[in-house]
């Protein structure tokens, strides 16, 4: 019996020697992955991957890309069973309005005390914290140009003009953070009433809508349209890889965005997207974003501007609470009596 006993007792030691190894295994990876949705171009997207997982080899990042306003629908549509844990990049207003939802989970970051101006780079409640930012522009074909013996446009007002019937492009603000930024810059700067006056105006000249907010550059740049309102960091990208655009700005204001990360309410990998949190406010990582085809500027102390004549620009005082606390409304109100989300350019 004492035998048969200690024949058994071996075979179960040995048999927990063999499979705890794979149980723990199992575990390791089942808190070694991070669900990420990500906000700006793929190219930034999948480098930031790669590099934290390279400071981070425990960790495999999974990430979707999305605009900011289908992401800001896909955590609605998923807020009862989240299948992200972090989101990175978009326009502030989006986070704004995803913790006006409760779509959000604070996070006290030791290197909140990173950011260069807190009170504007980071929700008073640490919902969000801004990563980067960047200054709204025109993208203007050359080639259109001299063709036509035309001059880039410099104003908002430029963009009514009769020679460019048909010749603008710019995102869907449903589906896009830089034209609802476009969007809430007009009517900030001409207030409401006489914004949407102008908005109507504008959209008469619009040839097409894109879903995604950077989309125009490569449609002007390959001579679909002539003009396309942009972020101006999105431009320097297609320039760099040589397409033929002039980038101007409005003289009389652009608006700009603090592009916002937060972790999801509910998120699967809390520690895994807590340490991305961190590490999104580093210097050295925000440094990252030109080996990328990203040329944002950094928010945060110790980090150094690609191009800080981006920002050296007239920027108007944008008012992100209002923008991300009116932000349904508005992209409602334009669905519905300027011009709808249907068929919009990939």
């Amino acid at each position: 019996m004492k035998t048969k006993r200690a024949t058994f007792l071996r075979l179960a030691a040995l048999a927990l020697a063999l499979f705890a190894p794979a149980v723990y295994a199992q575990q390791r990876r089942a808190g070694s992955e991070l669900s990420l949705l990500c906000t700006p171009q793929v190219e930034w997207c999948e480098g930031m991957k790669a590099e934290f997982e390279k400071a981070n080899p425990d960790i495999t990042v999974n990430f979707v890309r999305l605009s900011s306003g289908e992401a800001l629908t896909r955590l609605r549509n998923e807020r009862a069973n989240p299948q992200f844990d972090i989101w990175w990049g978009g326009p502030a207003d989006s986070f704004i309005a995803a913790k006006q939802e409760g779509l959000l989970e604070a996070y006290e970051s030791p290197n909140l005390a990173n950011l260069k101006d807190p009170k504007l780079m980071k929700d008073p409640d640490n919902f969000w914290a801004g990563i980067y930012i960047g200054s709204l522009g025109f993208a203007t074909n050359t080639n259109y140009l001299q063709a036509n013996n035309l001059q880039a446009p410099t104003s908002w007002d430029d963009l009514l003009k009769p020679e460019w019937q048909g010749q603008l492009m710019i995102a869907h603000p449903s589906s896009s953070g830089t034209s609802y930024t476009a969007l809430c810059t007009i009517l900030q700067l001409r207030g409401e009433e006489k914004g949407w006056e102008y908005l109507r105006a504008f959209n008469g000249n619009v040839l097409q809508y894109t879903k995604s907010g950077s989309a125009p550059t490569r449609f002007v740049g390959a001579g679909e349209a002539a003009v396309g309102i942009v972020f101006s960091h999105d431009i320097v990208a297609q320039i760099e890889r040589g397409a033929p655009l002039t980038l101007t700005f409005p003289d009389e204001g652009t608006g700009y965005e603090i592009g916002g990360m937060a972790i999801v309410k509910g998120a699967k990998n809390l520690e895994a997207a807590q340490k991305w949190f961190d590490w999104a406010l580093e210097p050295t990582t925000q440094e990252l974003g030109p080996k990328y085809a990203a040329y944002q500027a950094p928010t945060v102390k110790g980090a150094e501007p690609a191009r800080p004549e981006l920002l050296q620009v007239n920027l108007i005082d944008y008012d992100f609470e209002y923008c991300g606390k009116k932000k349904k409304e508005f992209v409602d109100r334009f669905t519905n009596e300027i011009a709808n989300a249907e068929r919009l350019k990939e």
